[in-house]
C-alpha cells in the first residue's frame, strides 16, 4: 500500500483535483478587465531615432552587419562618428542622408526581401532591443491601452521600422520604402526618403486611409526636423528634444518628456516574426555610407 507521503503531490486528497484547479483558473481569467473599446478616430505617431530608441537605428544596423563581416571595422568607425555627432546635436544631416541613399540603393539591388527581413530581425534582437527608451515605450502603450493605433514614422528603412514596431507590439510603421519586383529589390526608392515634410504627408495619407481625425491624434519626436509632423496633429509632444524643439515646445505649451537622465533603457525583445513586407531601405541604410566614404 502506498502511503500519502509516497503519492504524487497532485494525487493527495480529494481537494487537490487538477480538473477543479483548472476550472478555477479559467474562471479567474474571465474576471480580468475587458479590453478597451477601439478608438478608431485617434492614433499616435512616434519618431524612432532618439525618440523611441536611444541613438540612430541605422548605426545599430551597421553594427549588426559588421558582426557578420558584411561591414568593415573602418566602415563602422565612420558610423560611430556619425552616431556621436547625432547624439550631441540631436539632429539629422539631410546631405549625409542623401549620400547614403544612393549608396544604399546600389547595395540592395538584387537582394531578396525575405533575406533582408530576417537579417533585420536578428540585428534588432542583438543590438537594438536594449536601446529602447522605457519611458517612450510606456507613452506608446498608454495610447494602445485606450484603444488607439500607434505607428512609428521614420526615415529608417521600412523593414527596420516594421521590426521595431512588431517587437514593441505597436500597430505598424511608416518608413522609407524601396521598390521590389518578384521579392527582389530593384535598386530604386518608391518616392524618396521619409524625412521632414514627407513624414507629415505619410501621416496625412494614413489618416485618410484609416479614417483618423488628426485633431485628435498625437505625435512624438525629438527633432525640429519633424515640426511638419508635429504640427499636423492636435496633440504634439517633444521627447528628448534638441534645443530648438525644446524652445518651440515651451513657447507653444507642448508637453516635454525627457528620458535621457541616467541613460536608463529596457530590453524589449518580444518573440515574433515581422511580416515580410517591402524592406528596401533597411539594408540600404546599413551599408549607406560605406561606398560614399570609400569614393572620397
Amino acid at each position: 500500500m502506498i502511503s500519502l507521503r509516497q503519492r504524487p503531490f497532485w494525487a493527495r486528497g480529494r481537494d487537490e483535483d487538477p480538473v477543479r484547479a483548472g476550472k478555477a483558473a479559467a474562471a479567474a481569467a474571465a474576471d480580468q478587465a475587458p479590453l478597451p473599446a477601439p478608438d478608431p478616430a485617434a492614433a499616435a505617431f512616434f519618431d524612432v531615432d532618439n525618440t523611441m530608441m536611444r541613438g540612430a537605428s541605422i548605426y545599430y544596423f551597421a553594427r549588426g552587419l559588421a558582426a557578420r563581416r558584411l561591414f568593415t571595422m573602418r566602415d563602422l568607425a565612420m558610423f560611430a562618428w556619425g552616431q556621436a555627432a547625432f547624439r550631441v546635436r540631436g539632429t539629422e544631416n539631410s546631405e549625409h542622408i542623401g549620400s547614403a541613399k544612393e549608396a544604399a540603393l546600389a547595395f540592395v539591388a538584387g537582394q531578396k526581401v525575405d533575406g533582408i527581413v530576417r537579417l533585420s530581425e536578428e540585428i534588432y534582437d542583438e543590438v537594438m532591443a536594449d536601446r529602447i527608451w522605457h519611458g517612450t515605450r510606456t507613452l506608446a502603450l498608454q495610447h494602445l491601452d485606450v484603444g488607439q493605433q500607434v505607428w512609428l514614422v521614420t526615415a529608417t528603412p521600412v523593414e527596420v521600422a516594421r521590426t521595431i514596431a512588431h517587437r514593441l507590439g505597436l500597430t505598424g510603421a511608416l518608413g522609407t520604402v524601396a521598390e521590389t519586383s518578384d521579392g527582389v529589390y530593384t535598386g530604386r526608392l518608391v518616392g524618396n526618403l521619409l524625412h521632414g515634410p514627407a513624414k507629415a504627408e505619410a501621416v496625412r495619407a494614413l489618416a485618410q486611409r484609416e479614417g483618423l481625425d488628426l485633431s485628435r491624434c498625437s505625435a512624438y519626436s525629438d527633432s525640429m526636423n519633424d515640426l511638419p509632423m508635429l504640427t499636423a496633429v492636435g496633440h504634439p509632444h517633444a521627447v528628448n528634444p534638441d534645443a530648438e524643439l525644446r524652445e518651440h515646445a515651451r513657447a507653444n505649451g507642448w508637453p516635454i518628456h525627457d528620458f535621457r537622465t541616467g541613460r536608463r533603457v529596457t530590453m524589449i525583445a518580444l518573440p515574433a516574426a515581422a511580416g515580410a513586407g517591402a524592406i528596401a531601405g533597411g539594408v540600404a541604410a546599413g551599408i549607406a555610407l560605406r561606398r560614399h566614404y570609400r569614393a572620397n
